[in-house]
């Protein structure tokens, strides 16, 4: 069986390819290069010492090794959809647009499809139940991206490998500790992958700019302070705001008066909500419900927590909606829900939080 194994330079993808060797597989390396180059100069992305690495572990584990370039590919289809979706007052995940169109699109699409399966280093598992693939979470429940792989479809999980999904974090960095891996004592990499060292802020300023708006309490209507631009804050923020007398979250944004709307403390009503609307529904394997009525039980998560929710979900026309069974803080537009079966064991699909 050919694999392509994807290799950033971190412990997790870096023991992968440990792992496919052991599996008896000698996989092709690829690490692509997403840091961009646009019109007005360089956004950082060190990939120097990341190469350096994957280069290592491809002449340790004796792999055929390829470099291969999607920067135009992810400007144009995950950083411009970052920069929108901020710009009309969403909170957007780039992350899940990187999975589902960049790491299993386009490279399936340029060089994929001469493999029969992709591996990454991803904390997911696959399982096969009823003659299908389906997308389900890993043993270390903390580190699981399932969340993340929400958004992909029956034909990228159905080719996709997840070597370490049945360990904890814990063992991944052990094997490659005994291993020397250049990358066993590395730190996880923090962020969204595209900024490199550069502050997310200074990024969205780039592209956006400053305007001065009003920072106004929700229940008295207040003026505490001001913001640079609505767009530098999102649903649920408490840091970062520059108000005394705290906490803060914020809460709402008027995006056409540039206003940015925070509740003071932990508990407050505003922060918190148990309704989670959820637009262009999609379902990874199957659609398991139909046209049904009424409601049916699920678990979910509206970001990557180590936690499920329970609730249930109902249909509407094209709208799902999920009843929480109990107050779910920071529900921001834009966001994913992602939808997992009662076990917490399969993920099923996911839709955008309107």
């Amino acid at each position: 069986m050919e694999i392509a194994a994807l290799v950033s330079g971190g412990v997790d993808s870096s023991v992968v390819v440990y792992r496919l060797k052991e599996m008896g597989y000698d996989p092709t390396i690829f690490y692509i290069q997403i840091g961009m180059q646009d019109e007005e100069g360089f956004i950082d992305c060190p990939s120097e010492e990341d190469i350096e690495i994957v280069s290592y572990i491809a002449k340790k584990y004796g792999c055929r090794f390829e470099v291969v370039s999607l920067h135009e590919e992810y400007w144009n289809s995950v950083v411009k959809y970052t920069i929108d979706s901020v710009k009309r007052g969403l909170t957007p995940n780039p992350d899940m647009m990187c999975n589902k169109l960049i790491k299993f699109g386009v490279f399936e699409q340029k060089w994929g499809h001469q493999f029969d399966k992709i591996a990454t280093g991803h904390y997911a598992t696959t399982t096969e139940l009823d003659g299908l693939t389906w997308l389900s979470t890993a043993k270390d429940h903390v580190k699981d991206q399932t969340y993340f792989l929400g958004q992909i479809s029956y034909m990228q999980v159905s080719k996709l490998m997840f070597p370490i999904g049945d360990l904890l974090k814990s063992e991944v960095r052990e094997i490659a500790a005994e291993q020397k891996l250049p990358s066993a004592h590395r730190k996880d990499s923090q962020g969204i992958c595209f900024l490199g060292k550069i502050n997310y802020n200074d990024f969205i300023a780039r592209y956006l700019g400053k305007k001065e708006g009003l920072i106004v309490e929700f229940e008295t209507g207040n003026i505490l302070g001001k913001h640079q631009g609505y767009w530098f804050h999102t649903i649920g923020q408490r840091k970062g705001l520059g108000l005394s007398g705290g906490p803060w979250f914020v809460i709402k944004k008027d995006v056409n008066r540039n206003i940015v709307y925070v509740s003071k403390g932990y508990n407050t009503k505003y922060q918190y909500g148990d309704v989670i609307n959820l637009q262009g529904f999609d379902f990874i394997t199957k659609d398991v419900w139909g046209d049904f009525e009424g409601e049916k039980d699920i678990t979910f998560k509206i970001r990557h927590t180590p936690e499920f929710t329970r609730g249930k979900i109902s249909k509407t026309g094209d709208l799902y909606r999920i009843q929480s069974a109990e107050p779910v803080q920071g529900i921001a537009s834009g966001q994913f829900g992602v939808v997992y079966d009662e076990t917490q064991h399969l993920c099923l699909g996911s839709g955008m939080i309107i």
